[in-house]
């Protein structure tokens, strides 16, 4: 762990989907002030390519990205572990902040399927780096993407 760097690890049991997206947006949104790490305790072979895609679509690039194995030593060296809501189970640390965040699974979804969980999960981490005392890069990357078919999302209301 750095001196004053938070570091943040997301955990699902194939680090395919959900912990993919949500390592990527703070990556992305917390600009280098957070170390971040994703894992699984049953890796996939591959990234959903659907979330590449999803992700591609906001300007986020993680098409060299692979799954990584869940261990003990990732835990211990995170201050906060979150799980996205996958029954997977982390080692426990006294003193680490542990959150489950209860999300739809994208796996054999659709791209269409998997925008709201994208969406859900930039607005989640927006919420964690505030909470951590990190100001979000500034550009909303949900509307990199311009108009979807089918109409804006209904959480686009102003």
């Amino acid at each position: 762990m750095s001196e004053t760097k938070p570091s943040v690890l997301f955990v699902c049991v194939h680090n395919a989907g959900r912990s993919q997206l949500a390592a990527a947006f703070l990556t992305h949104l917390g600009t280098g002030r957070v170390q971040v790490r994703s894992a699984g305790s049953a890796p996939a072979s591959t990234v959903n390519p659907a979330v590449v895609e999803a992700l591609a679509e906001v300007g986020i690039d993680i098409s060299a990205e692979t799954p990584k194995v869940l261990t003990t030593e990732a835990v211990q060296a995170s201050d906060v572990v979150i799980t996205m809501g996958c029954g997977d189970a982390c080692p426990y640390f006294p003193g680490k902040r542990y959150l489950d965040w209860q999300l739809d699974d994208p796996a054999g979804q659709g791209i269409a399927a998997i925008r709201p969980i994208r969406d859900e999960i930039e607005r989640r981490i927006r919420g964690l780096l505030a909470e951590l005392g990190i100001e979000a890069r500034s550009e909303t990357t949900s509307s990199a993407c311009g108009p979807k078919s089918g109409g804006p999302p209904a959480d686009e209301v102003e």
